[in-house]
């Protein structure tokens, strides 16, 4: 996961996936945590995509508890439309969208 701050610097966190549900390969466990903790089960958090463009330009992603929803956007910004079909799976999916919070964005 990459992130543009404010001062024009990036963040990037890389994290290890694995696939839980075989058959649709939508459920990830995810941990971020270094490699010598991965025996710890608290470190893997489920990240489950639950709407993908279909041109793969965004997708939905949250938790089966949805306490942790993200539209990810392969650009900085999205399309209005885009924005609204993503918010709308999540809302569809039962995650309480009033409490997304838009990230300023501006093209690099």
């Amino acid at each position: 996961n990459l992130c543009r701050l404010s001062d024009g610097s990036t963040d990037e966190a890389r994290g290890l996936a694995r696939v839980v549900d075989q058959a649709s390969s939508a459920k990830l466990k995810v941990r971020f945590a270094p490699a010598y903790l991965s025996f710890l089960p608290m470190v893997w958090g489920d990240y489950w995509v639950i709407g993908l463009d279909p041109g793969y330009r965004w997708a939905v992603v949250g938790d089966p508890e949805r306490k942790y929803l993200w539209i990810l956007s392969r650009t900085p910004a999205m399309r209005a439309e885009d924005h609204a079909r993503a918010v709308a799976i999540a809302r569809a999916q039962g995650f309480p969208v009033e409490r997304l919070q838009p990230t300023p964005q501006r093209e690099a």
